[in-house]
């Protein structure tokens, strides 16, 4: 299954049919995407399940929807084995960004969390998750992808949020303080730290 999310309101792409007596469970083709998104995007539904035989199949037709962001970012760790975060739009969120052009998704990652963060001596220690969200530009929907590494560093010194990407803090949070951020974050956060955790 295939969680994607819009408003943390999320599309489930499957290819199972286990939640076929749930209200809102359709056959692909029998629905416009684009409805159920602004149905969503609304608040007039919590969830969808959007099934497909062929759940491979299922996404590329769902993508094809809409026009495709690529991200990439990493959930870092430090020698405390605390994570490092960013605070932006009164939300506590994980370092990421755009992946530029000639750049790998390693790349990109890497350089948006020492560009978000000041944080540097990087190593990627594994891809982890690619999360998907819908949002609108310019009055169109866009689904962002986002590919996700865990990394550790050595790192010791002063954090420098990237005020004009509208970061206004960046923290250190151990276990607990984690606990107390996932509160106040997006859905796909709480599905990453779910997964490492």
């Amino acid at each position: 299954m295939i969680s994607i999310f819009i408003n943390d309101h999320p599309i489930y792409l499957t290819s199972s049919l286990e939640h076929q007596s749930e209200k809102y469970f359709y056959r692909y083709k029998d629905v416009d995407i684009y409805s159920l998104v602004e149905k969503l995007e609304l608040g007039n539904l919590e969830w969808v399940y959007l099934f497909h035989n062929d759940l491979n199949e299922l996404k590329q037709y769902f993508m094809d929807q809409f026009q495709v962001v690529k991200a990439a970012g990493g959930k870092v760790f430090n020698v405390k084995n605390e994570v490092l975060f960013i605070y932006r739009e009164n939300k506590w969120d994980l370092p990421k960004g755009k992946i530029e052009k000639n750049e790998t998704v390693e790349q990109a990652a890497l350089r948006e969390v020492e560009e978000e963060t000041g944080v540097k001596n990087l190593i990627i220690k594994k891809p982890i998750e690619t999360t998907y969200h819908i949002f609108k530009r310019k009055n169109k929907y866009q689904i962002k992808l986002t590919y996700w590494f865990e990394m550790e560093t050595d790192f010791a010194d002063e954090l420098h949020p990237q005020l004009e990407e509208g970061i206004t803090r960046v923290e250190w949070l151990n276990h607990k303080q984690t606990s107390e951020a996932m509160k106040n974050t997006y859905a796909n956060i709480k599905l990453l730290l779910q997964i490492i955790d």
